[in-house]
């Protein structure tokens, strides 16, 4: 069982939904971004996914974008984002799930960087515009070497699609709240939550459901604790975190451990604990 597999199953005996922060690697910096990274670690987070920057981001909204751009213009770099994982990886041992494009991974090549993942202490790999036509060199190498191989499906996706793409989806299945990029307000309306079931009852057990783009606050996540998904994504929201501080560290290492202790403890209640929030 993969280190994903396990978070999920300790998560469930406890009746919690798995939290996972997204954080840019190297960005404000590279050593500032280490201690970001311990801070979430150390406030209660479950598992964490690290974006390495692409020049051309597609999914992702104006907030990683610019957080993107400033990795690398620090010149972040695979070698570098290897470096900060194993390091991290003595740390904890939480789940850590990378995140980039393909055409990061194509010119490393596969074989080296999924390798590399698992020397490193990766445990799992999500290519947003990877689609599962073209994933068999992928999906097999990640295979031979241990690691999860996560996909990602939009609101629209059509329900024979997803059972196509859970053949090759493990770790969890990763649900676009929206149609929009990251950082675009989700919206848990009746259809959203008729979607939801839709797709828990064709994946079924098969595997768990994420679901992440736009959920930014506490409420947010206690109203997803509603629909019967298995953890929330947070990404955007806690960047915003870093620029709105103007890069005081201190001030920021307090924010975000007070927003990830909060969205954490969001993942034990429903909607009617919302009163009790501070985010309200």
């Amino acid at each position: 069982m993969s280190r994903i597999n396990n978070t999920f199953r300790k998560l469930k005996m406890q009746n919690e939904k798995a939290l996972i922060p997204y954080i840019m690697s190297g960005y404000p910096n590279e050593k500032f971004c280490k201690k970001i990274i311990k801070t979430i670690i150390n406030s209660g987070a479950d598992m964490l996914e690290i974006g390495f920057p692409f020049s051309d981001p597609l999914a992702d909204g104006i907030t990683i974008q610019n957080a993107g751009k400033m990795s690398l213009d620090n010149n972040m770099n695979i070698n570098k984002l290897f470096n900060l994982i194993k390091n991290i990886r003595k740390e904890t041992k939480m789940p850590l799930i990378i995140m980039t494009y393909l055409n990061i991974v194509y010119q490393y090549g596969y074989e080296e960087f999924i390798s590399q993942s698992k020397k490193n202490g990766v445990d799992g790999l999500i290519i947003p515009d990877l689609p599962i036509e073209e994933a068999f060199e992928y999906t097999t190498r990640a295979r031979h070497y241990g690691l999860d191989t996560i996909f990602l499906v939009a609101p629209n996706t059509s329900l024979d699609r997803i059972k196509k793409i859970i053949q090759k989806c493990t770790g969890f299945l990763y649900l676009i709240s929206s149609y929009g990029t990251t950082g675009t307000k989700i919206n848990i309306n009746n259809k959203f939550k008729t979607q939801i079931k839709n797709i828990k009852l064709t994946i079924g057990d098969a595997i768990p459901l994420g679901i992440g783009f736009g959920i930014s606050t506490p409420n947010d996540v206690m109203k997803i604790n509603s629909c019967n998904v298995d953890a929330v994504i947070i990404g955007s929201a806690l960047l915003k975190i870093i620029n709105e501080n103007n890069l005081d560290h201190k001030q920021i290492q307090i924010n975000i451990s007070n927003f990830v202790h909060d969205l954490k403890f969001a993942t034990k209640y429903s909607s009617e604990a919302l009163k009790t929030n501070r985010y309200m």
